[in-house]
């Protein structure tokens, strides 16, 4: 099973080892983009503040985020899974999981980036900012510049196993599996239900949503889930008991079900 997790704008401050090292990276097929990224995002967080902050969707407090750009190529790195700190990756609580659910972790899962196209949790990377919709000088927009390469490095880094793809829409856009694969994929929205006058009532909440995607898949994890199929996966969801309701979707496209929550 391949799991897609979407990246966190909350970031560890700092790493604590060696310069980053693009050739250490795993899916080393996508080092040609990432570098090309990489050098745009350096030009952007050198020149003029208030261009490159609006370019990035920061805030006119944020310098603090081009300085620190500005020096990634220096700056120490750390592994990925403990670079991203958001309430998807707190629920997740890697360091606090088995061994053995450590390992599996690092073989399954990829976490989607604006900058590096797509990491594994083991990958050293420094902190940084580089959101999928920043517009880099001299670069096209980020989801049709990975494209062409996410689809071949993604679809082999799945094999023939199902998919797990918890990406937000604007880091789904950078790779959307098609025919046979999506078939093995399966996307998930979380809702909360609460109760209105008497009547359920479900709506989409961010924090839930991010919350709830980062516990799924910790449980998938404690548990050694290995499913075989995209049925075998949701069965498995509910077997942890997940309320899932599984949408429609046409022909040679991902799978969608709904998470149903209540409370966090």
């Amino acid at each position: 099973m391949l799991i897609l997790l979407p990246p966190s704008e909350g970031k560890a401050e700092a790493g604590a080892g060696r310069r980053l090292d693009l050739t250490k990276l795993s899916l080393p097929e996508l080092n040609p983009v990432r570098e090309q990224v990489l050098a745009a995002l350096l030009t952007l967080s050198a020149g003029p503040a208030e261009a490159a902050l609006a370019a990035l969707g920061l805030g006119s407090g944020q310098h603090g985020e081009l300085r620190r750009n500005a020096r990634l190529e220096r700056a120490a790195t750390a592994p990925a899974g403990r670079i991203y700190t958001g309430v998807l990756y707190e629920a997740l609580d890697l360091a606090t999981l088995p061994a053995a659910a450590q390992r599996a972790a690092a073989r399954q899962v990829l976490i989607s980036s604006g900058l590096w196209g797509a990491v594994r949790l083991t990958d050293r990377i420094p902190p940084y900012r580089c959101p999928i919709g920043a517009r880099l000088p001299g670069a096209a927009a980020l989801p049709a510049l990975w494209r062409p390469v996410l689809g071949p490095a993604l679809t082999s880094a799945a094999g023939a196993g199902p998919v797990l793809d918890l990406r937000s829409g604007a880091y789904a856009a950078a790779w959307t599996p098609r025919g046979e694969l999506a078939e093995r994929t399966v996307t998930v929205r979380v809702l909360h239900e609460r109760e209105v006058d008497g009547t359920p009532v479900r709506s989409v909440v961010s924090h839930f949503n991010k919350a709830t995607k980062g516990r799924l898949v910790r449980d998938l994890l404690l548990h050694g889930v290995r499913p075989r199929s995209a049925d075998a996966l949701v069965g498995a969801l509910r077997d942890l008991k997940y309320t899932v309701c599984e949408q429609p979707s046409a022909a040679g496209r991902p799978r969608q079900i709904d998470v149903v929550v209540s409370a966090l």
